[in-house]
């Protein structure tokens, strides 16, 4: 296997577009987590005929992301640990504050709560657009990705398009469930 860069692509092409590779690696694996995670969320929490409480709603999303970011986190710290024979490396910190972008992710949805507590919508309307929001997102992240990889304009599409699709899995859930 011949030894090569991280961000060198095979036959000296340079990534195109997109993000960085190290942030869309640390976004693609996280901030997918944390978009598909915060959609679950608030579909779960908007029970029809129960009533609505957009600020206890956001601070679930809120604080799930951050124990679900610190669990994740704090699983690589064991696996690496068990890799070693026991050995702990003084990056454990490190590991659980790399998983910032999911956290970070769900903080749109949390918003769109924020702003039906303010009265300005309904928790229901705040649900619909934090799941097409969450959805075009997931959209985003997957084409800028397939761009950072060095795939074409066609082919980044396409792969936005295969991570939207999780999102409107669960909006579809959403809507079977209702």
């Amino acid at each position: 296997m011949p030894d090569r860069a991280h961000n060198i692509r095979p036959g000296g092409h340079a990534p195109r577009g997109g993000l960085r590779p190290e942030l869309a690696d640390r976004w693609l694996f996280r901030g997918i987590y944390g978009l598909v995670l915060a959609s679950a969320m608030v579909s779960a929490l908007d029970v029809p005929g129960e009533a609505a409480d957009p600020g206890q709603d956001a601070l679930w999303v809120l604080l799930t992301a951050l124990a679900s970011g610190a669990a994740h986190g704090y699983a690589h710290v064991v696996a690496r640990r068990a890799a070693a024979e026991g050995a702990a490396g003084p990056g454990r910190l490190r590991a659980v504050a790399a998983e910032w972008p999911l956290p970070v992710a769900v903080l749109p949805t949390v918003l769109l709560l924020v702003v039906a507590v303010a009265g300005w919508w309904s928790e229901d309307t705040a649900v619909e657009v934090a799941l097409v929001f969450n959805t075009a997102a997931l959209f985003c992240l997957g084409a800028s990705a397939a761009r950072t990889a060095g795939l074409g304009w066609l082919s980044s599409c396409r792969a936005g398009v295969v991570d939207m699709l999780i999102g409107l899995v669960v909006v579809a859930a959403d809507s079977l469930i209702q």
